[in-house]
């Protein structure tokens, strides 16, 4: 099973770079992750300022520029992981290195498997080819 964490921020908080105790144990961390052989990727994503949001409505997309001040929470950075069992993803969240207060979210990532039943054969069948593909474009 494959995991997204998010590590969450808000835009109070988001301009404020952490200690450089907190990076070296990011790094820590993320050592360990590579080490169990569970990293699939992992990210830290720039301030609001740098992105926007795309909202369809109406037929049409509508661009919002960053900073997102408006926003209760932002995402701050991700790791995907792939383990066992939700169990074993939480287990490891324990382990991420956070300042007092911050969230970590933990999100199972769909699989195609999941949508059996639901989505027609055929692009079942597209979405796995497709998947494949990318696959051997990554190797």
């Amino acid at each position: 099973m494959r995991f997204m964490i998010i590590v969450k921020n808000d835009p109070r908080s988001e301009t404020i770079m952490p200690e450089p105790e907190l990076f070296e144990a990011m790094g820590k961390f993320n050592r360990e992750l590579v080490d169990a052989g569970i990293l699939l990727a992992a990210d830290g994503l720039s301030q609001s300022k740098d992105g926007a949001l795309v909202t369809y409505k109406g037929g049409k997309h509508i661009v919002k520029d960053g900073p997102f001040t408006e926003a209760k929470e932002l995402v701050a950075g991700f790791w995907i992981i792939q383990v066992k069992s939700r169990e074993e993803a939480v287990a490891w969240v324990k382990k991420v290195p956070c300042n007092d207060g911050e969230t970590v979210e933990v999100r199972r990532i769909s699989e195609a498997s999941d949508f059996e039943g639901v989505m027609p054969a055929d692009a079942m069948a597209r979405e796995g080819a497709m998947r494949a593909e990318i696959a051997n474009k990554t190797s």
